[in-house]
């Protein structure tokens, strides 16, 4: 499976603050046997957003696009809103997993508003912007990835 990971914050994307984030995404999803494609980092700006996510999921090279930050209540926190402007279906059931399994570590998991799409055949998820937070919201759905790629490829739900 191929994964391109987005670390969505301005302050990393302007060289500011080191990325911990990103790199911890694609740790966990090498050692789920995944090939990370990219680790890009992105600012809050909703038109950079939308871009990156379309380019990336329209280039046919990803299989999934898993984005690291600005998915909080804060005023600069916009990929769930972009992720929803570029999505052609919403896949609400893994968000609301993420933040299920997420109340079993942190209270404040309610409080993000991740979202996951599909556009193209390219699934799209929404993660926290913490390392912790966003590598534990992945090995809340991790298992789930997989048959959703093979299924938007045209897999049946055996």
């Amino acid at each position: 499976m191929r994964v391109a990971v987005l670390t969505i914050s301005d302050s990393v994307a302007k060289g500011q603050r080191e990325d911990r984030s990103g790199p911890a995404v694609a740790a966990a999803c090498r050692g789920l046997g995944w090939e990370v494609t990219a680790v890009l980092p992105i600012s809050d700006d909703p038109a950079g957003i939308r871009q990156q996510l379309r380019e990336l999921a329209d280039s046919g090279r990803m299989d999934v696009l898993l984005t690291t930050g600005g998915t909080g209540i804060g005023p600069r926190d916009n990929t769930p809103e972009a992720t929803q402007a570029v999505a052609e279906r919403m896949v609400p059931g893994i968000s609301e997993e993420m933040r299920r399994k997420g109340l079993e570590h942190t209270p404040t998991a309610v409080l993000s508003r991740g979202t996951a799409a599909v556009r193209n055949k390219t699934l799209i998820v929404n993660l926290p912007g913490s390392p912790k937070g966003a590598t534990e919201s992945l090995e809340a759905v991790a298992h789930l990835l997989p048959h959703a790629v093979k299924v938007l490829h045209g897999a049946r739900h055996d």
